[in-house]
């Protein structure tokens, strides 16, 4: 079973920032308000994982208006963790968020009131969200900003990430504190903001065409469900690939990448499990 090591901390020399999670091997999402310490001329951060070790990273994508931020290891840190499959919630579901501020903190659970609703954020866009009940009455949630949002109950099954905490809904009889309602983007709306994750232009490295290429929306769809169900038998023809020296090292990150996209991308349509 995958264990809950893919949740990281993020600091900038010794000062704590927040919470997220590797959606990747190579990238780290996170919610941006948990980066306000950083200033716009030194977005290096130190990502720690669950085991204690550092790598490096900087943030490379910001989206102010989804209070969403990406953050990307360095190539020169080899992570080897296993990540977590990424998926849909629905009203109902159980969720769980491995990740706390601290070890003095709670684990936070609870249930989803909605899944994939519109839903108006403070940094001022309407994103895809989720809603969550927490059963912990914590009065104050903050710290936990940043952390996964994972369906299921704890080590029942495999964990599938189905969102990012962001907010905690206010109590309208006490201003001072909140109410035990939480909103998290979902997995969705993070990859539909960062074009990182955008891999439709590969496609025809490993489905070159035969003919005059045609760009259509079908031909994208049947790519990407090929390239889902294909993705484990092109780790390793890509390892092949890379031994005979066909690719370069840039192509065979990219090429893994992809797949791994394909894959996901499959799994947030409930084509697969």
């Amino acid at each position: 079973m995958t264990s809950a090591s893919y949740w990281v901390e993020l600091f900038q020399s010794e000062q704590r920032l927040g919470g997220g999670f590797l959606l990747t091997r190579r990238y780290v999402v996170t919610a941006l308000h948990c980066l306000r310490g950083l200033t716009s001329l030194d977005e290096h951060v130190d990502i720690i994982l669950a085991d204690g070790s550092r790598l490096a990273g900087q943030v490379c994508r910001r989206e102010k208006d989804a209070d969403l931020a990406l953050i990307m290891i360095s190539t020169e840190c080899e992570v080897l963790l296993p990540i977590p499959q990424a998926g849909v919630a629905h009203g109902g579901d159980d969720w769980h968020s491995p990740y706390r501020p601290a070890a003095s903190e709670v684990h936070l659970r609870g249930q989803v009131d909605s899944g994939t609703a519109e839903y108006l954020c403070e940094g001022g866009a309407v994103i895809q969200a989720l809603q969550l009940t927490a059963h912990q009455h914590l009065g104050d949630y903050s710290g936990y900003s940043g952390g996964p949002v994972v369906k299921g109950v704890p080590e029942e099954h495999e964990p599938v990430i189905v969102g990012i905490l962001l907010e905690q809904a206010p109590d309208r009889a006490a201003a001072d504190r909140a109410a035990n309602v939480l909103f998290a983007a979902t997995i969705g709306e993070a990859m539909r903001r960062f074009d990182q994750f955008d891999v439709g232009h590969l496609m025809d490295v490993l489905h070159p065409a035969t003919s005059v290429p045609q760009q259509t929306a079908t031909t994208e769809k049947l790519a990407v469900d090929s390239a889902a169900a294909a993705a484990e038998s092109w780790f390793g023809l890509i390892d092949e690939w890379a031994k005979r020296r066909v690719l370069d090292p840039s192509q065979v990150a990219e090429l893994k990448f992809m797949a791994a996209k394909a894959v996901m991308e499959r799994q947030l349509r409930g084509d697969g499990a």
